[in-house]
């Protein structure tokens, strides 16, 4: 056997399979299958750890996921090692480096615990009382020290060579909990023929069976009745089993995020298994079994290492082997630490009393304490404990005064009763309800496809929970839509002593407490002394308690605090507890570590790159690329000696004397199918569609329900259910949000699908006076004149030889053609394109040329030449904009007085005077140069380029009356010069749009 205090006989686990590990460098033994905490008791070790705040000796609270105080560092070498990892969920592996954390230089010596001393000091709000002021002194003094002394583990510096893995799947039932409820809604759903995932968080499925050895189901107990069940559900082919899997996060939609450890207990684990794996899961029905977790009882002292959870201690003994002490005292307001005390005083552990705060007691149990030799405190309260790294004595007597007596102990075990565990109902957007006749908080209404059974729900019977739940696995499958016939029925008989009595016990003698510490959030340091300071001090919001105290805000996230916190500042303002509310539980539901959750997204893979189909050519010919978000986009093409000026003057001229070919894959693409597909975009944009013909193309542009610009993009009629909608690369994702939204919420009457194609495209714009030259030969299908295909128009056709939807239209003013190919086919459409253009004089173009040429002729850039509160009218689109309309988004943001009122900016050009100066994007605009400073403002430049083709510096801004000021002169101030701009319209070429026709 493996450690000082393992019990011959008892536990789950096989004697002759041991372990090696590390605590604090000291080499230890284990059993394979012991979490750490079993481990570390069953060596005799119960100091662990130090709080956060005054750096007081801690130990093993929990064996499970609520534990506060056990946060170890765990690792395997240098580069594999995690802080804050809680010793109640880790399982041994050989070989393991564990190292206790927040102590210097010593677990046993702690210089911080000169904190401790000074407590006084450190009560709620300190933090905020104190480093107010003075203001200055945060940043130097204040801030430096906080940052030191924040957090308990330290965080690895090297890089984490393990991997992670993603992975999203969908069934009809999610059954989060493996315990009897868990295991008993599952089996109904899978025979009923839903598809089930099961994930439990435990290492082996059995919830509360891992420590209630009495409980039995149909005659056997419920362990093997738990193993037997789950044998059955992983044999079934619609079935999964996750254990070791933690659901932390329930999104919108059935959509629930659960955490695999997946290597995290093996000692040599095969590299190409990931780490964790996060399960994406989307369900069709949620049924929540996640039980109800054991509180701790508020007394002075409370927080000495020996005093831990009565249903840790079971569960250490009658799941691990392993006995917490060998003088172990009882400190209850619930019978189930009543069912601990026997266990242990069977398995021939001393149990010196049973101190219980209840004057009346079961006649059943006293009868069994008596049996058994252990003393009953009937109506008597822990007043204190003594004992420095371990507890010595506990000092018992009435709350209300009297004699009182020390009772020698190296152990106690302490129960106030159980919380129903409802934080995935609450993060599915739940409210809880308060139960009167039970004293706890339950589930109310269910918001989404989801159903809480068993101890979760307030179900305290065993019979009564398993019956419960298969109704409730059975109608979840059913919901689903399963329609398998075979039926399972709960088990015909289960009894569980553990679960009878009150599950709503009194927090202890806190009452009494006045100067020493009873603690309420074990890892914050927050006492019930600190709960009552909140409410004096103004705090009677249980939020505003939370937050000035900090009480429910470790990484237990209050699974233990809450309810104390909340019924200490319910007795101090004397109101009903449910009147002062509960605290929203926010995923995670315990701590998530970053890998799982960044996952691949890491290195090369951080901030994915996207890359169009012709960028192979495009490199190959020596483009020099930008990131246009994640997309790699040609920014322009040197020939050897070019810079970048150069490059871009010879692209603008070549574009407008020859032609040049532009990759604008990038471009958001949109198909928008349905009968009601105009009336939607009739909705949408300011333009009108009912007219549009299919094969023709319009300009769109998509306002806010404020009435300022969102997006803008030719949209194009293939027919006249469908439409080929096109965005800016920048917008793609949110206007199909944008749509989708208004869509499901605002306009669901309408039949209307939208789809993102922007992917499936390949785009190669064809521009310039010998664009048709080019295209011509290779175009099958389509009459090219311009009588048969207009300047915005759209044709279906063929290509060299494939698929393409061919639009006549221009971004540079010149004679264009923006051909739509299948994105497999995008890089040999564009060489043979290229094929046919090189020979002509023509080049390939990039976006600083696209940016010039556009400016050239006043077409803008949605967030360039617009920043969030330019309307249609602002960037002199009014003609988009439909005038016998009666809806559209926006219409009524654009009616505001506001939007209407004079003096508001507008899209001008600008020509300096000295035609060489470029102006500074962003550069500020006034009307007179010699005011004083500061100066008032009247606009700014929005876009400002060379162009070869003007021969002269060009700029468009937002002016105050900007259209009313063409002609006039205006100044650009910078830090070396004033420049002089003369107000213009925004269009530099071609004034009269003849080029566009070719």
């Amino acid at each position: 056997m493996s450690g000082a205090n393992r019990i011959k006989g008892r536990g789950r686990l096989t004697p002759a399979k041991t372990v090696r590990f590390t605590f604090d460098g000291k080499a230890l033994t284990a059993l394979e299958g012991d979490t750490l905490a079993a481990a570390l008791i069953a060596n005799g070790i119960h100091l662990t750890g130090r709080s956060y705040k005054y750096h007081r000796p801690r130990g093993m609270l929990s064996a499970g996921p609520e534990e506060p105080n056990a946060l170890i560092d765990i690792g395997r070498d240098a580069a594999r090692r995690t802080p804050n990892v809680r010793a109640s969920v880790q399982e041994v592996f050989d070989g393991m480096q564990a190292r206790s954390q927040n102590r210097w230089p010593s677990l046993a010596f702690d210089v911080g615990a000169i904190n401790n001393l000074a407590s006084p000091l450190f009560a709620a709000g300190f933090y905020y009382k104190t480093f107010m002021w003075p203001k200055a002194a945060w940043k130097h003094l204040y801030e430096p020290i906080v940052r030191a002394a924040a957090g308990l583990g330290v965080s690895p510096k090297e890089a984490d060579p393990d991997h992670y893995a993603n992975h999203f799947v969908h069934c009809d039932v999610l059954v989060i909990g493996g315990g009897a409820a868990g295991l008993s809604a599952a089996l109904a759903a899978a025979h009923a023929g839903a598809s089930v995932i099961l994930c439990d968080e435990q290492p082996e499925t059995g919830g509360a069976f891992h420590h209630d050895a009495d409980a039995k189901i149909d005659g056997v107990s419920g362990w093997d009745w738990a193993q037997a069940a789950t044998a059955e559900l992983r044999s079934m082919a619609n079935v999964r089993v996750l254990t070791r899997t933690t659901a932390f996060g329930y999104q919108a939609q059935n959509h629930v995020a659960l955490v695999e450890r997946v290597t995290e207990h093996l000692a040599n684990p095969d590299p190409a298994l990931p780490r964790e794996r996060l399960w994406q899961v989307r369900a069709r029905q949620v049924v929540i079994a996640t039980g109800a977790i054991e509180r701790h009882m508020v007394f002075a002292n409370n927080d000495r290492p020996g005093i831990l959870l009565a249903s840790a201690a079971r569960t250490f003994l009658n799941h691990f082997g392993v006995a917490v002490g060998a003088k172990v005292g009882v400190y209850t307001a619930c019978d189930s630490a009543w069912a601990t005390a026997f266990d242990l005083k069977q398995a021939g552990v001393s149990v010196p009393a049973i101190v219980d705060v209840r004057p009346d007691l079961d006649p059943a149990l006293l009868a069994r304490a008596k049996e058994l030799g252990i003393e009953v405190l009937a109506g008597q309260c822990v007043l204190d404990t003594s004992g420095t790294l371990r507890v010595k004595s506990m000092k018992v007597g009435r709350a209300s005064g009297g004699s009182t007596r020390s009772i020698a102990i190296d152990a106690l075990i302490m129960s106030a009763g159980w919380t129903p565990s409802v934080h995935m109902y609450s993060q599915s957007r739940g409210k809880v309800v308060w139960d009167e006749d039970s004293k706890r908080f339950l589930p109310g209404k269910h918001v989404q496809d989801c159903v809480s059974v068993g101890a979760c729900n307030g179900v305290d019977d065993l019979a009564d929970a398993l019956e419960g739940a298969a109704e409730a696995g059975l109608a979840a499958a059913k919901a689903a839509g399963a329609s398998g016939t075979k039926a399972w029925g709960a088990p015909g008989s289960a009894i569980s002593a553990s679960w009878a009595g009150s599950m709503m016990g009194a927090a202890g003698g806190a009452g009494a407490e006045t100067s020493v510490k009873a603690f309420v959030d074990f890892q914050n340091d927050v006492t019930a002394k600190d709960i009552r300071l909140a409410v004096r001090e103004g705090m009677h919001s249980i939020e505003h308690v939370k937050r000035f105290t900090t009480n429910g805000m470790a990484t237990d996230q209050g699974k233990t605090s809450n309810i104390h916190g909340l019924a200490i500042a319910a007795e101090t303002l004397g109101k009903p507890l449910p009147q002062v509310g509960l605290t929203t539980f926010r995923a995670p539901y315990t701590p998530v570590t970053f890998g799982a959750i960044v996952n691949h997204a890491r290195g090369s893979l951080f901030d994915p790159t996207r890359r169009t189909p012709m960028h192979g050519w495009e490199e190959a010919h020596g483009a020099v690329f930008e990131d246009v978000g994640q997309w790699k986009r040609a920014w322009y093409y040197p020939r050897p000696g070019e810079d970048m000026h150069q490059a871009v003057n010879r692209e603008c001229r070549t574009v407008r004397e020859v032609a040049g070919l532009f990759d604008a894959s990038t471009l958001g693409k949109i198909e928008v199918v349905g009968p009601d597909a105009a009336a939607f975009l009739n909705l949408l944009y300011t333009n009108s569609w009912d007219k549009l013909e299919p094969g023709r193309c319009k300009y769109g542009i998509m306002l806010r329900e404020d009435g300022f610009i969102y997006d803008d993009g030719v949209v194009g009629r293939m027919a006249e259910d469908r439409f080929h909608v096109t965005t800016t690369t920048g917008g793609a994702p949110r206007v199909l949000s944008h749509m989708e939204d208004y869509l499901q919420t605002e306009f669901p009457h309408l039949k209307v699908w939208l789809t993102s194609t922007s992917e499936q495209w390949a785009v190669i714009a064809v521009q310039g006076p010998k664009a048709r030259e080019i295209i011509a030969p290779l175009v099958e299908g389509i009459d090219l004149s311009n009588e048969a295909m207009p300047h915005m128009s759209v044709r279906e056709g063929r290509i060299c030889g494939v698929p393409t939807r061919l639009f006549r239209m221009s971004f540079t003013g010149e004679a264009g053609y923006e051909v739509n190919v299948p994105a497999d086919h995008g890089d040999a459409v564009w060489k043979a394109l290229w094929a046919q253009a090189e020979p002509l004089g023509a080049c390939a173009y990039g976006t600083e040329t696209m940016h010039v040429l556009r400016a050239e002729k006043g077409y803008i850039i949605v967030g360039q030449d617009t920043d969030g509160t330019v309307t249609p009218d602002d960037a002199g689109l009014n003609w988009a904009v439909a005038k016998k309309k009666p809806d559209f988004v926006g219409i009524r943001g654009m009616k505001r007085p506001d939007l209407v009122a004079p003096g508001r900016k507008q899209l001008v050009g600008l020509l300096t005077r000295d035609p060489s100066v470029v102006l500074e994007e962003g550069a500020q605009i006034v009307a007179n140069p010699n005011q004083p400073v500061p100066m008032t403002m009247i606009g700014h430049v929005t876009s400002s380029y060379w162009t070869e083709n003007c021969g002269r510096s060009i700029a468009m801004a937002l002016v105050a009356d900007g259209r009313a000021l063409k002609g006039k002169t205006l100044y650009v101030p910078m830090p070396d010069r004033t420049i002089e701009v003369e107000v213009t319209d925004t269009v530099f070429i071609d004034k009269e749009g003849v080029r566009l026709h070719g």
